[in-house]
């Protein structure tokens, strides 16, 4: 059927708006792209995560220090808009096993179609931090505090929070819910980059799927007026250095699965090492066999750390960090095989 509308300008959108009101008309467009860029990031992150896991659990089976499933357990908390884009971008692309996700909602009534894949959802905010490895907060800054003031020091030392509530900073975050394991992704706008490009899918989960969508969302090379930077990477890797110690694993150990996932995306890649992460005058006293220091994550993504100076020296390893990103993203989800035995 012939669109009669088409090519009149006078029954388009923009049509009826004023100058100042046409030049709001990208917020759409930012929030658009906000939503697919903390969508594609979670997902990063959990897929890093079970990557890690996994060979951890295969060292463990060589005579390591400790089992693990890999698939990690993630927790959502709140199922508002962003939450729901979440759990559907984690079902379609992260590979962890609906089991492996719970939902703690004030509604679980809204979330019958995720149910019935297997998802569990129920309303206890306490219940769900005390099971999850990762656990994302998708709520309202409205409902934060009290949120907060219930999970304060409840919090697994190994469970990793990650915010997606914009208002309160990571370091406030940490005072509130009496905890350092928190990641909060700071997205910045740069008015330059067109935005209209996060308008080309509908749903985050379809833009999962959009190569171009993908290439404008990788955090060292965003485009489409969004960046996040490399604190946020960092924040990351000292995650999955914090997953180490929390197994138990040696300083080695750590370092050689950590580049491992990073390697097996780029082989050409620069190899992290104990200096790329502590001091100097710490590195030099810590033996293979020992556990690196637990990290503040909140320090990660507000200091300057030796991690922040290797990156912003090592066009190798941001190489690395891309490819990872977008091989990780673009690899269909599959079901650990160990995990269905």
């Amino acid at each position: 059927m012939v669109d009669v509308f088409a090519d009149l300008s006078s029954f388009s959108f923009e049509a009826g708006l004023s100058e100042e009101e046409k030049e709001l008309i990208q917020l759409r467009a930012r929030s658009a792209g906000l939503t697919v860029c903390g969508c594609a990031h979670a997902v990063f992150l959990c897929k890093l995560v079970r990557s890690l896991r996994c060979l951890i659990r295969s060292h463990a089976a060589n005579g390591g220090s400790s089992g693990e499933d890999s698939d990690p357990c993630i927790g959502i908390l709140g199922m508002g808009h962003i939450g729901k884009q979440l759990l559907l971008s984690l079902l379609e692309k992260s590979g962890i096993k609906p089991s492996h996700i719970k939902i703690s909602s004030r509604r679980p009534e809204s979330a019958v179609e995720f149910i019935q894949k297997g998802v569990e959802c129920f309303f206890d905010n306490r219940r769900l931090a005390a099971w999850a490895d990762v656990l994302f907060l998708c709520c309202l800054p409205s409902h934060l505090p009290r949120i907060c003031a219930d999970l304060y020091s409840r919090l697994p030392k190994r469970c990793l929070v990650y915010s997606f509530t914009s208002a309160v900073p990571v370091n406030r975050l940490a005072q509130l819910l009496g905890h350092d394991f928190i990641l909060k992704p700071q997205y910045d706008f740069v008015a330059r980059d067109p935005a209209d490009v996060w308008l080309r899918c509908a749903r985050p989960t379809a833009a999962l799927n959009d190569p171009v969508l993908m290439e404008a969302s990788c955090p060292l090379t965003m485009s489409g007026g969004i960046s996040l930077g490399l604190n946020w990477v960092c924040a990351v890797l000292y995650s999955l250095l914090n997953i180490c110690t929390s197994a138990r694993l040696g300083s080695g150990d750590a370092l050689s699965l950590i580049n491992s996932v990073l390697k097996e995306k780029w082989p050409h890649s620069e190899e992290l090492n104990t200096q790329s992460f502590i001091s100097a005058s710490y590195a030099s006293s810590l033996l293979t066999e020992e556990p690196f220091p637990w990290i503040s994550l909140p320090d990660a993504q507000t200091k300057e750390t030796p991690l922040l100076c290797f990156l912003s020296s090592s066009k190798s390893m941001q190489q690395s960090i891309s490819a990872a990103y977008k091989s990780l993203l673009e690899t269909p989800a599959k079901p650990d095989a160990h995990s269905l035995m």
